[in-house]
């Protein structure tokens, strides 16, 4: 792990008395806090009255007010304060505290969210149950809440928004795991690094992002905490800068093209092979297009004469330079480029091919999708004139070895691998577009058209709660209630949310079956005021005699 304790001004590090410490790994917190003191006392709140005893807490004060009195006030050991009065950022922040952490295991937490009290036990028991998982994650509630004029927040709803089961391939795409519910084992950090100080949004992903190349997530369908969400405008630092698009956009294409050092045990590599005769303003612009539309992992090979590397003027990542003979055919430039290549997948692209979102992604998932098959995959825009593949490096280097004579193309059909466009059930995110499609159904009012879709989706996908809760939804505004009210019930026994207790609590007063409504509805007060899960349950019972 990288030690930044040189390079840094050491803060100051106070420990209070309190507790003492069961048992069982150490889990490190970590609290970055700026101008929050309101609520940071109920997020460290909700730190300290873990289930779970052994734990090294990290506040972090990212400059701004002072928050010593709420630190002291907790009078715990196990928190360890930095104090700094220079607001240096939440990368910086959080690797402050990162390379000081003792733990097996690292969670973070906002300075305005809150774990429940199993929170940290729930990952723990996830992650030390011996299975190959070194990530694990849990849902949240998305608490929508009124900012006062005194500055205090009400809770007007609490919804587990998203749900996602662990997708890699989507995670190389964007986030779908948020920092408040992760925990992963802390030596991933030797080999993913730190937090890339560089960015000012969007970090969270771009640590998610990095432990995908080593480690699967372990999703666990339960709720352990909240993040506060305020109706209007939001004072959220990640909020605010999202609004420069050009800076955004700058954050997102530096997380998709940072590459940690290998060897990566979960990631195949691609290389792509960049074919041109020379560089002009066509070349150029394919070039930007490759950077700006490719998510997964790769490196850029340029196969060119000496003198044409040399009037490239570029600051794209994780490009190669491959001097060629200025008489080096185009077969001639991708054989050179091929033998420097060390990804298990090779794109070919010429210049001028036509280049939008995931134009490399479809067909290499085609690909990974049937990895034994004598195929390969061409991307949308390829065409006779501009033909463009993606193969597997050891079917194309067979086949340029046994076939040397022949055209790139010619050569894989000679050794039996056929190139063809992906069908749409090869393509990615099969998911993702019935989700918008679903979604678009309830943007019309096309309650029941919405509702079989969640139900198809939950069926033959992942992510069953979630797309059933959808579901339930759109099936109690169609005027289906028994079916919502089946959906609900279902949810309800697995893992009971506010939206869904309120659901199938409004199906039963309908049916007069008020006992049960009640209940129901105390349980969803429960949620929304966090009483104890024993109290509740009480309750339920006495209601539902």
């Amino acid at each position: 792990m990288q030690d930044r304790s040189a390079t840094i001004n050491r803060p100051v590090l106070s420990r209070a008395k309190g507790n003492e410490k069961k048992a069982g790994p150490l889990v490190s917190i970590l609290i970055p806090t700026y101008n929050r003191r309101r609520f940071l006392s109920v997020a460290l709140a909700s730190v300290v009255r873990q289930d779970y005893d052994n734990l090294e807490i990290f506040v972090i004060r990212d400059g701004g007010e002072h928050v010593n009195d709420i630190v002291s006030s907790f009078n715990d050991s196990r928190i360890v304060f930095i104090d700094r009065a220079e607001n240096r950022g939440v990368a910086f922040t959080l690797n402050e505290a990162l390379v000081r952490a003792q733990g097996k295991y690292i969670c973070y937490l906002g300075d305005d969210d809150l774990y429940y009290p199993h929170h940290v036990s729930t990952l723990l028991d996830a992650l030390e149950s011996g299975g190959d998982y070194k990530v694990a994650y849990s849902d949240l509630y998305k608490t929508y809440c009124r900012i006062e004029p005194d500055g205090n927040r009400t809770a007007l709803s609490k919804v587990v928004e998203i749900s996602r089961d662990f997708d890699r391939f989507f995670m190389l795409y964007f986030n779908h795991a948020l920092h408040v519910s992760l925990m992963h084992r802390a030596d991933l950090i030797e080999k993913i690094g730190l937090y890339n100080e560089q960015l000012n949004v969007l970090i969270d992903w771009d640590l998610t992002r990095r432990l995908v190349f080593f480690s699967d997530f372990h999703h666990i369908h339960e709720v352990t905490g909240e993040f506060y969400s305020p109706i209007g405008e939001s004072d959220r630092i990640s909020v605010q800068r999202r609004k420069d698009q050009s800076e955004y956009r700058r954050n997102v294409l530096t997380i998709r093209t940072t590459r940690p050092a290998k060897p990566w045990s979960k990631i195949d590599d691609m290389s792509i092979i960049f074919v041109t005769d020379k560089i002009n303003k066509q070349a150029g612009q394919t070039i930007g297009l490759i950077w700006s539309n490719t998510f997964y992992p790769y490196k850029l090979y340029l196969p060119l004469p000496h003198a044409e590397l040399s009037r490239l003027n570029i600051d794209m990542p994780n490009v190669v330079f491959v001097p060629v003979n200025p008489l080096s055919s185009q077969d001639q430039k991708i054989d050179a480029a091929l033998a420097k290549c060390d990804g298990k997948y090779v794109a070919i692209a010429p210049s001028g091919l036509p280049i939008e979102e995931m134009w490399v992604e479809h067909p290499l998932y085609a690909l990974t999708y049937d990895p034994v098959s004598n195929e390969a995959f061409e991307p949308q825009g390829s065409s006779e004139q501009l033909w463009s593949v993606v193969v597997r490096k050891d079917h194309l280097a067979n086949a340029r070895k046994s076939f040397p004579n022949l055209s790139v193309k010619q050569s894989l059909q000679a050794a039996g691998i056929r190139s063809r466009k992906p069908t749409d059930e090869q393509r990615p995110f099969q998911f993702d577009m019935l989700l918008q499609q679903a979604e678009l159904a309830e943007k019309n009012g096309d309650w029941a058209q919405a509702a079989q879709m969640f139900e198809y989706i939950a069926e033959r996908y992942q992510n069953e709660l979630w797309m059933k809760t959808l579901a339930a939804k759109a099936f109690y505004k169609f005027g289906n209630h028994a079916r919502a009210a089946k959906l609900s019930s279902e949810i309800n026994q697995q893992r009971p949310t506010v939206d869904t207790l309120l659901l199938e609590a409004k199906v039963n007063r309908e049916k007069k079956n008020f006992n049960t409504a009640i209940g129901l509805l105390r349980k969803a007060e429960q949620i929304l005021t966090r009483k104890p899960d024993h109290l509740v349950s009480t309750e339920i019972n006495n209601y539902s005699r």
